[in-house]
């Protein structure tokens, strides 16, 4: 993979209207938001899929396939390491740190080659190690792609299982939290924006929990592959160089050593379909959280919930009384962006001209980015929850302002007395209809129609009995199903 990262001269001084050039300001300011108002938030994900981490992750690759090659005595000449050679080039990986990145820029500048860079890298320590003279075992029968795929599905299955995941379990369990303190919390439903039947507010949250928690198994189980089988992925080199070997059983061991699952069949680059599964699967959690955040805004906007304030915070410029809800509405951004780039990216990586083309290599240098989006918005969902106090009084009377919502248990009352024989239930449905759609009714007006209709008493008065704020079948036991 070529180094794209050639020195430039970015600007001078001064910029063509007079102000000072901010390209000199050190340390460097960021670019874009995540690596510079949000870093905060998206931190974790810089151990895992930082250009620094994918060198990391390379060094690592290439350490344990030196490692490997010698401890199972693969190549004639080759004996198995002491335990102090073997710490000591693990300490390559375990070591890395910012003087390591410096060196191996430097290294790069020369080859303009990332993992050729990595090569030299690890080199240089050998001498001091007792294995100068295996310098040329490391990355040996390797193409970059050998490298850098494996080291992509690690930093990758690393920000998953480290990063993003943990972040997604904390969001849920908040969510699953108010699922279940407000799970009998009464509250008018509204299918096309207009009063429905009755649900409660904790059976509402758990039905975008168990959404949430649904995508979170597929991608907490997603497998991870990985190959090692040359620049067309025939072996042709590993063959050529020592063709008593069974370099697909060695493929696959090593494959497996690093955890990942191992792909028998590739060009010169692992198919990345993987991968295109993975950011399917997080761009759907994505666009869940995404009708999370627009049904949480919209039951703000009601009054369903309120804000709590926080203290010297500002919630308009002008208009001293709001408070916005601007956790939600930043979320709802960075969840399109982050289900944006992540949809690209499972549509280009699993296209490769013929044996290889470089597509893949600029396309993944943006998979941190879509996963610190989809973190940012996390973060600012699993805040934002935090800060709401559920108004019962407001949705107690919406509730008791739309006694209407009743009009569906007094009909489907009436057709099953009339399945049982009682006279007079004729046309439940069209009954009901003429009553209530566009019409106000209160509870006496009901009381009254319902005392009309000729029901058996235990029917009667059960309908009777019932309130808007009572009419939502088992919806508390419902939330059961989030535990």
């Amino acid at each position: 993979m070529a180094n794209s990262s050639e020195n430039t001269n970015l600007s001078s001084l001064t910029l063509p209207n007079g102000r000072t050039s901010l390209t000199q300001v050190s340390p460097p300011i960021a670019l874009g938001p995540l690596d510079g108002r949000y870093q905060p938030q998206t931190a974790p994900l810089t151990d895992y899929l930082s250009e620094a981490a994918l060198n990391r992750d390379r060094v690592h690759v290439e350490v344990e396939w030196f490692i490997y090659l010698c401890c199972n005595e693969i190549l004639p000449g080759l004996a198995p390491l002491t335990e102090g050679q073997v710490a000591g080039l693990r300490a390559i990986v375990t070591d890395f740190d910012a003087d390591s990145i410096r060196e191996l820029a430097e290294i790069e500048a020369v080859t303009v080659h990332d993992v050729k860079a990595v090569e030299y890298f690890i080199g240089n320590r050998l001498e001091a190690l007792g294995l100068g003279h295996l310098k040329p075992l490391v990355h040996f029968g390797c193409t970059s792609e050998d490298i850098n795929n494996l080291s992509y599905a690690v930093g990758i299955r690393d920000a998953v299982h480290n990063a993003w995941a943990p972040a997604a379990r904390k969001l849920v369990g908040v969510v699953t939290d108010l699922a279940e303190s407000a799970r009998d919390i009464a509250m008018m439903s509204r299918t096309h924006g207009q009063p429905a039947t009755p649900t409660t507010l904790g059976k509402e949250m758990a039905v975008l929990a168990f959404r949430l928690q649904r995508q979170i198994r597929h991608v907490e189980n997603q497998e991870f592959l990985g190959k090692i089988n040359g620049a067309t992925g025939t072996y042709a080199a590993h063959y050529a160089s020592a063709p008593q070997v069974d370099w697909q059983k060695v493929s696959r061991g090593f494959v497996e050593h690093l955890g990942l699952t191992w792909n028998p069949l590739t060009t010169q680059i692992e198919s990345h379909d993987w991968q295109a599964e993975l950011y399917s699967s997080i761009a759907h959690f994505n666009r869940v959280l995404h009708n999370l955040c627009t049904d949480i805004w919209s039951y703000i906007s009601i009054g369903y919930f309120r804000q709590i304030p926080v203290e010297g915070a500002t919630g308009s410029s002008t208009m001293p009384h709001k408070i916005n809800p601007i956790r939600f509405e930043n979320a709802e951004a960075n969840l399109e962006i982050s289900c944006s780039l992540l949809d690209t990216l499972a549509e280009t990586l699993v296209t490769s001209r013929w044996q290889r083309d470089l597509t893949d290599s600029s396309s993944q240098r943006n998979i941190g980015v879509a996963f610190g989006h989809s973190m940012l918005a996390m973060s600012n969902v699993t805040k934002g929850l935090t800060k709401l106090d559920v108004a019962e009084d407001v949705l107690a009377r919406d509730l008791e302002n739309n006694w209407e919502v009743l009009a569906e248990a007094i009909q489907m009352v009436m057709r099953a007395e009339a399945i049982a024989g009682v006279e007079g239930m004729d046309n439940p449905y069209e009954r009901l209809k003429d009553l209530t759609r566009g019409h106000r009714v209160d509870q006496e007006r009901l009381v009254e129609f319902v005392s009309g209709l000729g029901l058996s008493p235990e029917a009667e008065e059960r309908l009777k009995n019932l309130t808007p704020a009572t009419y939502n079948g088992i919806a508390g036991r419902l939330v059961d199903y989030v535990k």
